[in-house]
């Protein structure tokens, strides 16, 4: 404001000083401004009366021959089209899930926490999606259930009910809860991630750093489509897995994992379920859209696990190992510089019908290069099923080979 102030005060006292100054100029002057005044009245007239005139109340004042004319204006509903509505569409089916653990087995002790007693582990999101036969289902995601003895979800008005874990997935992050559907009035509504654009406006509704903050309402834009993030779902340091999600840069913090990503109808078009943990970094946030998602679900509701094509082998990415253990100990040519080592293989599984053994390195898969674990498990859930069969490339002491080996056995993790 004091910038302004002076501004404004040193204009003064030049005009001040160029008055003195004018004489007959000034006179002159006042007669053609007077003049230019007159032939353009009609024109300024129409422009400081338009709609873009309007003030606050929605009328707008304007002076013509020293009267006061109100012109109206069409109001617009403060909801229509906003932000507000789109999340007042979905906020009733916005939960908080709660993870809770005995004292001893979160390592607490003492007056808060005695032996036998539930404590929250952690707390997150989720969003309900159907009711059905007197139960009404819940989606988050698998990493804020993951080792609970028992969840509870806290409703709008903070009624917590009991849920039941119906099943979880922990390679897309994704977890199906149940509880009594007799006090839930709001279900949400899927949309197609599918028909989404970058730059389609995107709202993030969760519950950020706990309950203090619950059903916080963020919004921003679809920052890209089809990113494919490295996830390290076991914490062996290893990728175990590539997560298909969206980019945006709606604000999601840590409390938000498994709340709604929703468009500007008030669909749900993502699970949200990673930030990037870097204090440099912000405006990159990420969700599971419901194209990958909604298929998880019906087979997390119907069989409480993604049944998924394996080899039945434990695997290593050979990069974990030193050159000098790729030549003297698996008998890889200097030339192959990829693949996963078969560390142990299953007991009438597959892959010892089809004649696979340990220290076998897979270099590639119906001719796709297998560069480590996750490209493998990428290939066989995302492009094959239940009974295909699959040609896997390997060496053995040196020398490349080839087996086929058909699909039968099924798991949720694994290879």
């Amino acid at each position: 404001m004091g910038y302004y102030d002076d501004h404004a005060r040193k204009e003064s006292q030049r005009h001040r000083k160029s008055r003195r100054n004018v004489g007959i100029a000034g006179f002159v002057g006042a007669i053609i401004g007077a003049g230019v005044m007159t032939v353009s009245a009609p024109f300024i007239y129409d422009s400081v009366s338009g709609e873009n005139n309007e003030t606050i109340d929605g009328t707008a004042d304007v002076s013509n021959n020293g009267s006061e004319s109100d012109v109206s204006t069409e109001e617009v509903s403060a909801e229509a089209g906003t932000v507000t509505a789109a999340a007042n569409e979905v906020s009733g089916a916005v939960v908080g899930v709660f993870n809770q653990v005995q004292a001893e087995n979160a390592g607490i002790q003492g007056s808060e926490g005695q032996e036998g007693d539930s404590v929250e582990q952690g707390t997150g999101s989720g969003v309900i999606y159907k009711k059905e036969n007197g139960s009404a289902f819940i989606v988050t995601n698998n990493h804020v259930v993951e080792g609970a003895n028992s969840v509870e979800i806290s409703l709008e008005d903070d009624t917590r009910l009991e849920a039941e874990i119906v099943g979880t997935d922990p390679y897309t992050d994704l977890a199906v809860l149940k509880v009594d559907g007799g006090q839930i009035d709001t279900v949400a509504d899927f949309g197609s991630s599918d028909d989404l654009q970058v730059g389609d406006q995107a709202i993030a509704i969760g519950n950020p750093l706990g309950t203090d903050l619950s059903r916080t309402v963020t919004e921003g834009i679809i920052s890209a489509k089809d990113r494919s993030i490295p996830v390290d779902y076991d914490g062996d340091g290893q990728n175990d897995w590539e997560a298909d999600v969206m980019q945006t840069d709606a604000a999601i913090n840590p409390g938000n994992s498994g709340g709604p990503l929703v468009n500007s109808s008030g669909q749900v078009i993502g699970i949200n379920s990673m930030k990037i943990a870097q204090s440099s970094v912000e405006g990159i946030g990420f969700s599971i859209p419901t194209s990958v998602a909604l298929p998880i679900i019906e087979d997390l509701e119907e069989d409480g696990e993604v049944e998924r094509p394996q080899l039945g082998v434990a695997i290593q990415s050979i990069s974990e190992l030193s050159s000098y253990n790729w030549t003297e100990e698996l008998g890889l040519p200097e030339d192959v510089d990829h693949g996963v080592y078969v560390t142990q293989v299953q007991p009438n599984s597959d892959a010892q019908e089809a004649g696979l053994e340990q220290n076998d390195v897979i270099t590639q898969i119906d001719g796709e290069e297998v560069q480590g674990g996750s490209d493998l498990r990428n290939y066989l859930y995302n492009s094959t099923e239940i009974g295909d069969t699959v040609t896997v490339t390997y060496y053995r002491n040196g020398e490349e080979q080839t087996t086929e080996i058909e699909l039968t056995q099924t798991a949720s993790t694994g290879e």
